[in-house]
């Protein structure tokens, strides 16, 4: 079974219901569909920015939130993708399409973006769960955006979001991101860590808040993924909303980051890496 840091106390959990938008800051709310969340920057009726796209199926879904949140006529400026995993990109052509707007993603990730390469193949021996079980069946691409896609800037900033940095994270994939606002010190981690099991069915359906590392079943390179976790441990954040798992905030989130930064092998890494 995967090991886990649980959390309990002041951990300001911030859950979100299947289907259910909750907002986490004045600019920054998530979105939880089926497996996985997206998120959404921008002010209510303003110029907005959609943070990944969710599973095959999730594009109603995504549109009527945008439509609650932003306006009759919602149009985000961009799309910035953490990574290309089938389920960060499942309604992601159809979003493109429907809306025509450019987007982002580190140009490590673009093979696994323009239909040029699959992801390498799941371990499902890992983790002790029904989610890594099934992970043999998950697709593993490729996704064609080519047309709308675009690379993120070299000098860490995101086009159409200002005051906020994109960190390369690698390990859960290659060309891996999180996104970094040190003004306030959110992060948003995509899957460079998360708070939920997500090896197991049980603990992705009951949304109990624990720190863990990637998904251990799609993730190649635990070193790098370690490198990673340090980095953004080393930020210090005081809000994280991630991949899978309810958004967190506050000094036991930070100390429970802190623990699977320096105990990553032994709490992170399946047994036979």
């Amino acid at each position: 079974m995967t090991q886990q840091i649980p959390l309990s106390g002041d951990v300001g959990i911030d859950a979100a219901s299947v289907g259910e938008v909750v907002e986490i800051a004045d600019d920054v709310a998530y979105q939880r569909l089926a497996i996985v969340n997206v998120i959404y920057w921008g002010l209510p009726n303003s110029n907005w920015v959609l943070i990944d796209a969710g599973v095959v199926g999730s594009a109603a879904a995504i549109r009527r939130a945008a439509v609650a949140r932003f306006g009759e006529h919602a149009r985000p400026v961009a799309i910035v993708m953490t990574h290309g995993h089938f389920d960060h990109v499942g309604a992601l052509r159809t979003l493109a399409e429907y809306w025509e707007v450019p987007i982002y993603s580190h140009p490590l990730e673009t093979p696994f973006l323009n239909g040029q390469s699959s992801y390498p193949p799941p371990d499902p021996s890992v983790g002790g769960g029904l989610m890594a079980t099934l992970s043999r069946f998950y697709p593993r691409g490729p996704v064609d955006v080519s047309q709308w896609l675009r690379p993120l800037p070299a000098d860490g900033s995101i086009p159409e979001m200002p005051h906020w940095q994109w960190v390369h994270t690698p390990g859960h994939t290659q060309g891996h991101i999180s996104l970094w606002r040190p003004s306030d010190r959110f992060l948003i981690a995509g899957d460079a860590f998360i708070t939920t099991a997500q090896e197991s069915a049980y603990a992705v359906w009951r949304q109990e808040p624990e720190m863990h590392g990637p998904p251990m079943y799609f993730t190649p390179d635990w070193q790098k993924a370690e490198q990673s976790v340090r980095q953004l441990a080393a930020l210090q954040p005081q809000h994280v909303v991630t991949g899978h798992g309810p958004a967190l905030h506050g000094p036991e989130m930070r100390a429970a980051l802190e623990q699977l930064a320096n105990n990553f092998r032994t709490v992170a890494v399946p047994k036979q890496d």
